[in-house]
């Protein structure tokens, strides 16, 4: 097979969930262990941080991953979902894993993963701790995919564990509370290892702390120690001081990425780097943390978190699909100056889009759409239900006939806000 006959393979004969969702959920480690087992365990052939939390584990993980290269390490980054290449979910110093990797471990290996029926993660999984280890990386950063007890990354002993939040998301398989959603996402807590926890909440700190007690690892909450001050001075690129227990720890930090829940991201960046310095790399440097964060898009390939995709008007892809991310995006408007607003949306047909629309500013314009994945919402059924939430607005087939429509109406001092999905965004960067 070719790369682009292996990656059909991948995306039709194996179940994933952006594909298909809950179909292709495993409530078990049963494969990802048989695979490990296949290919010699790998994931013990390196040392890693694991990233785990509802909204900001990407960041984070992307943010880690670029300080860490500016040390001079030689660092993993395994992500998921991917936006236009399937190979940037696996990248070495912001290389993506190349296409005759790809090629040569589903030739190898094609035939355990059909005979253990193998999701599309499960082996993605396999793929890259196998990647890893044969490249013989310093240390990986590896994001969740979904939840952490039952996750396909939870095979790893971790230096440290990073959980960055909790919010109701993917809540058929967490839970329906705050505090069963954060049992699941406490399962990435490891014994003696030392986990950040980056925001403080009363339904899940109890969570936590109790788990991390059980196992007897250090527990630290960042935004008990952190905190971001933000010099408003450009909508997209964040300029802040951080502190830290009300001391100055970070002056005129540069960030490209902007957003209210970026200044909470950093903050769980700020602990975790800290810990990793303390206890494990005494060669980090101040100098480290400022350059990765400022280089984070260029060094690691991060895009859609509040990304400026055009100007005249200002257009912003924004890859919030969840209360908890919409909710920040509308406190980030709120800060901003415009003459009106347009919102380009659609999402999966799994999301309580009624939920998030309500959230969503009324004084707005609506162009509705559908991401280009099988669990995309079906247009008709969302602008339909958008009008009777009282949010009315025109059907198109897909984000970027929305887009051009919306372009061709609105005013250059207008804001345009393209969101709902991460796979709608994807779309956006698929031209």
């Amino acid at each position: 097979m070719n790369y682009q006959e292996t990656i059909d393979y991948l995306f039709h004969a194996l179940p994933a969930y952006h594909r298909v969702g809950a179909a292709a959920y495993k409530a078990n480690l049963d494969n990802t262990e048989a695979i490990m087992r296949y290919l010699n365990h790998p994931e013990q052939g390196f040392k890693s941080i694991h990233v785990a939390g509802t909204n900001g584990k990407g960041s984070v993980s992307h943010f880690l991953a670029s300080i860490l290269h500016k040390a001079g390490l030689k660092v993993g980054l395994y992500t998921s979902p991917h936006l236009v290449d399937f190979r940037e979910r696996i990248r070495i110093n912001g290389e993506m894993i190349p296409k005759d990797e790809v090629v040569r471990f589903v030739e190898q290996n094609r035939p355990f993963l059909e005979s253990r029926q193998l999701s599309f993660f499960e082996m993605t999984v396999g793929l890259a701790f196998d990647y890893f280890r044969n490249s013989h990386v310093d240390i990986a950063v590896v994001e969740v995919g979904m939840g952490g007890r039952l996750d396909s990354t939870n095979v790893i002993t971790p230096l440290l564990s990073v959980i960055t939040n909790i919010g109701f998301d993917h809540t058929q398989f967490l839970g329906d509370t705050l505090e069963k959603i954060a049992g699941e996402k406490a399962g990435i807590i490891k014994p003696e290892v030392p986990v950040v926890i980056g925001q403080t909440q009363q339904e899940t700190a109890p969570v936590f702390n109790a788990k991390a007690s059980e196992l007897n690892a250090p527990i630290l909450f960042a935004d008990q120690h952190y905190r971001l001050v933000e010099k408003p001075d450009d909508v997209l690129d964040m300029h802040a001081d951080i502190y830290r227990d009300n001391s100055l720890y970070v002056c005129d930090l540069r960030s490209p990425m902007d957003g209210i829940y970026q200044q909470k991201n950093l903050a769980t960046v700020c602990a975790a780097f800290d810990r990793l310095k303390e206890l494990y790399m005494p060669h980090l440097s101040m100098q480290h943390f400022i350059d990765g964060v400022a280089d984070v898009i260029k060094d690691t390939g991060l895009h859609g978190r509040w990304e400026r995709v055009g100007e005249n008007p200002l257009t912003i892809a924004e890859t919030a699909h969840n209360a908890d991310g919409i909710a920040t995006l509308v406190e980030k408007l709120q800060t901003m100056h415009y003459r009106s607003l347009h919102i380009v949306y659609g999402c999966v047909n799994d999301k309580d889009f009624s939920k998030i629309l309500d959230m969503l500013p009324s004084k707005a314009h609506y162009y509705y759409t559908q991401p280009s994945v099988e669990r995309g919402l079906d247009v008709a059924v969302l602008a339909d239900k958008a009008a009777l939430l009282g949010k009315p607005g025109p059907k198109f087939a897909n984000v970027h006939s929305a887009l051009d429509h919306v372009r061709s109406v609105a005013d250059p001092n207008d804001l345009i806000i393209v969101t709902g999905s991460i796979f709608l965004v994807a779309d956006l960067f698929n031209s």
